[in-house]
């Protein structure tokens, strides 16, 4: 569903990725994992046009998607769940969440996915009127989610979507993205939590220093012993 070809980005002369290739078939949820700085966010930023690229393919159900602007990407189900949540603080719930659908133009098709959005995460109904950056952590992350759902993505890709949240709220958000994908949706994960990670996906991805260094399932990953010492404390 997606492939990425040997892919180079950079920073003005620092080259952030390095030549990385990887692939997400539909129906899996893959993780990648690796240090902070490892080129993981830059990966998502680039696939989503969000950052240009210096080299490589991104393609997408065998579209070269490439140097495409956002908008286009988005509008071809590609939707990115960014770091650090990045709601809309002065706009209303439902406001963001119609944020979600302004590619769309089916009314009939928006009000269902709206009822859904609410039926799955019941406190953004709950608080529908209220200022986004009013909220909590974990509902601001709800809200994220939803909003995200609202373009009705064929892949999602979430980034880092434990970041900040109270323990409590982490496995929650974990489970409503396994919810997600067992919706239908294609999931690319980047998390600092890398055993949760890897514990939950199908497939996974190690990055260091701008370039993919191991690929297996996720059961492989925690197995492997440089995986174990440098990112799963040992266990």
């Amino acid at each position: 569903m997606l492939e990425i070809r040997n892919l180079v980005c950079r920073y003005g002369e620092v080259a952030a990725i390095k030549g990385a290739s990887l692939q997400v078939e539909r129906g899996q949820l893959v993780a990648l994992v690796g240090a902070n700085g490892a080129g993981k966010t830059t990966m998502l930023r680039a696939i989503s046009g969000l950052l240009p690229t210096a080299g490589g393919q991104i393609v997408f159900e065998g579209t070269d998607i490439t140097g495409s602007p956002a908008r286009k990407i988005l509008s071809l189900g590609l939707a990115h769940c960014p770091e650090g949540r990045r709601v809309f603080s002065d706009l209303s719930v439902a406001e963001n969440l119609a944020m979600g659908a302004y590619l769309r133009s089916d009314p009939t098709g928006i009000a269902a996915d709206l009822k859904r959005v609410y039926e799955q995460f019941p406190r953004l109904a709950e608080r529908r009127r209220q200022m986004a950056g009013t909220l909590s952590g974990g509902e601001q992350q709800m809200l994220a989610l939803g909003r995200a759902l609202m373009s009705r993505p064929k892949l999602i890709m979430f980034d880092e979507p434990s970041l900040g949240l109270a323990p409590g709220v982490v496995e929650h958000t974990f489970q409503m993205i396994r919810d997600i994908r067992s919706a239908g949706a294609t999931v690319l994960i980047v998390e600092q939590n890398a055993y949760a990670a890897l514990e939950m996906c199908d497939r996974a991805y190690l990055m260091e220093s701008g370039c993919v260094v191991l690929e297996g399932t996720g059961r492989e990953l925690i197995d492997d012993p440089h995986v174990r010492s440098a990112y799963l404390g040992g266990i």
